[in-house]
């Protein structure tokens, strides 16, 4: 599987810490999860209805050469295993090309080494967040 840089790096992070350590490093990108910039405020955003919590994004692609693709998520601090989960993706796909981002296998949250450690239903909920943003990608290419 090819990733971008960000995520594949990401991966190996993940990948290389024993499996109880796995959740400590998703807490961390919960922790890091940026706020929305204030121009959001009053914005309705996208509902991510897979994710247990209140999960919402949207996605920014630039009209550069490369397309250039910001992501934008936010998820409740007492939802720490989906803020990170979120984290993750923004890190991972923000400013990247878009088609970099179409590009990331639908799987990649299976990747990270957390099926044991986190539910099913919060991994599913991974894989809605990154489909969505792949979808506003490429209805922002069309558009």
């Amino acid at each position: 599987m090819s990733l971008p840089a960000a995520l594949a790096e990401i991966a190996e992070d993940f990948n290389a810490l024993p499996e109880p350590e796995r959740l400590e490093l998703l807490l961390e990108f919960s922790d890091n999860l940026p706020a929305l910039p204030a121009r959001f405020d009053g914005v309705e955003l996208e509902q991510v209805t897979e994710c247990q919590s209140p999960v919402f994004l949207t996605v920014e692609v630039a009209d550069d050469a490369q397309r250039t693709v910001n992501v934008f998520i936010t998820a409740p601090p007492q939802a720490p295993t989906t803020r990170g989960f979120a984290g993750v993706l923004k890190e991972g796909l923000d400013s990247l090309p878009a088609a970099a981002v179409l590009a990331v296998p639908d799987d990649f949250p299976s990747t990270l080494g957390l099926t044991r450690a986190v539910s099913p239903l919060r991994l599913r909920g991974m894989t809605a967040m990154l489909g969505r943003i792949k979808r506003r990608v490429a209805a922002a290419l069309e558009g």
